[in-house]
């Protein structure tokens, strides 16, 4: 899936990786019209916003680079929503 940025949004940062046994491709891009400029927006859908850069680096790298208690985390969610 390649993403297309629009006219006003700028490429900042990509990041590669996986997570929930799929790789994943995380995109980091401004938009000085938002509100919150600073914005990444994974291949699986998930995004996250920023007023600075500041948050948009180790949010990113952790979305595509879980550590083991975040793939602990998911597992045991996973678990728990098919168990009901």
């Amino acid at each position: 899936m390649k993403m297309k940025l629009q006219e006003n949004e700028f490429w900042v940062a990509t990041f590669h990786g996986s997570h929930d046994g799929t790789t994943a491709k995380v995109i980091a891009t401004r938009d000085d019209t938002r509100p919150e400029p600073y914005v990444w927006t994974c291949t699986c859908g998930v995004s996250r916003s920023f007023l600075t850069e500041h948050g948009v680096f180790p949010t990113a790298w952790r979305h595509t680079h879980p550590t083991r208690f975040d793939r602990l985390r998911s597992w045991a969610a996973r678990r728990f929503r098919t168990a009901r």
